[in-house]
């Protein structure tokens, strides 16, 4: 069938005085043609055909992510950890098709410069809490980030008191498998008493870290307050761990009308640490954290000795979840379910 333009010129073309043969050789339609659509009427040209829409390879998952999307609100679960989600589910399609899905229901994103320094192979650990939840019943992670490996290990407590950071600072040498040193803080009062209270750049330090600091061999540092950034592996870290961690495993539990507690958290950020964190391409070396942290290790001072009675040091390696799975707040049988989901 012959388009509306076509059948357009052969009218024109008439109504011109050309003759049949004329209008065939000038078209390159057949005689029969051209006389077909002239004796037809005006009301009888033809009209395009609507194409049918190919069904994407994402339309029977986008109920699915719809309502992951609206289960972390108002946080956001990033497009690479959806993907793997509905990998695990049969998803055949690119990730560049879920990813502009789901940026039509994303926020405008903010802006936030931050200035990028290096340090050498084992020179420098930074150390950091960050709130995960606030009320009745918290949920705070310390986080350490080697500065020149990017690896990182985290641990959840419901409290930042100090013996909180210095319970997580041994957890996390015995993580890596050697010390840092010097360690890199913010101006936490658990760990700060008062600033340059010898002189600029002296500070009180807690007693507690400063017995820490002699056991292990390492130099606290604080960052300089009112300057550029200078703890920001670690803060970007926190905000890696809130959206590719926190968020879909919250959601998760949400679905089913419960809360991720200290314990809970602690299950799952061991394999997730393992496997993801310490394991992808990072977006500022280009290189994995996990191989990066050989140079790290090689490099850092070695762990204490113990005479085989302390009991204090909790020993965890890269092949182990950082804490225990234990005292889980509901019944084995709601984790079996919930681990069918990725995290």
């Amino acid at each position: 069938m012959l388009t509306q333009e076509m059948v357009m010129t052969i009218h024109v073309l008439k109504k011109q005085g050309q003759a049949i043969q004329s209008i065939a050789n000038q078209t390159g339609m057949s005689r029969n043609t051209v006389k077909k659509y002239l004796n037809q009427e005006v009301g009888c040209t033809p009209t395009y055909k609507v194409r049918a829409n190919k069904a994407s390879k994402l339309e029977p998952y986008k109920a699915y992510l719809q309502r992951r999307i609206q289960l972390a609100s108002p946080d956001w679960i990033p497009a690479s950890v959806l993907f793997k989600e509905l990998l695990d589910q049969g998803y055949t399609g690119k990730i560049r098709i879920l990813s502009d899905y789901i940026a039509t229901f994303k926020p405008p994103k903010q802006v936030d410069p931050l200035v990028r320094f290096e340090t050498e192979p084992g020179q420098q650990m930074q150390v950091d809490f960050t709130i995960i939840r606030r009320g009745k019943q918290p949920l705070k992670a310390f986080v350490a980030t080697l500065g020149y490996s990017r690896a990182s290990f985290v641990c959840f407590f419901d409290n930042e008191r100090s013996e909180s950071w210095f319970e997580g600072i041994k957890r996390s040498f015995e993580f890596f498998g050697g010390v840092p040193h010097e360690l890199l803080f913010d101006n936490a009062k658990s760990i700060i008493i008062e600033r340059d209270a010898y002189g600029a750049g002296e500070h009180r330090w807690n007693a507690g870290l400063l017995d820490l600091a002699k056991t292990y061999g390492f130099v606290p540092k604080a960052c300089r307050p009112y300057r550029a950034k200078t703890k920001g592996k670690v803060e970007r870290f926190n905000r890696y761990l809130k959206s590719s961690f926190m968020v879909p495993l919250q959601a998760t539990f949400k679905e089913i009308g419960l809360q991720v507690d200290v314990q809970t958290a602690n299950g799952y950020i061991g394999k997730w640490l393992e496997q993801t964190a310490n394991a992808r391409i990072h977006g500022t070396t280009q290189e994995v954290p996990a191989s990066r942290l050989v140079q790290d290790r090689q490099a850092m001072l070695p762990l204490p000795i113990w005479d085989g009675n302390r009991t204090d040091i909790l020993a965890i390696s890269l092949r182990q979840q950082p804490i225990p799975v234990e005292s889980f707040q509901h019944p084995l049988t709601v984790y079996d379910t919930l681990l069918g989901v990725p995290l």
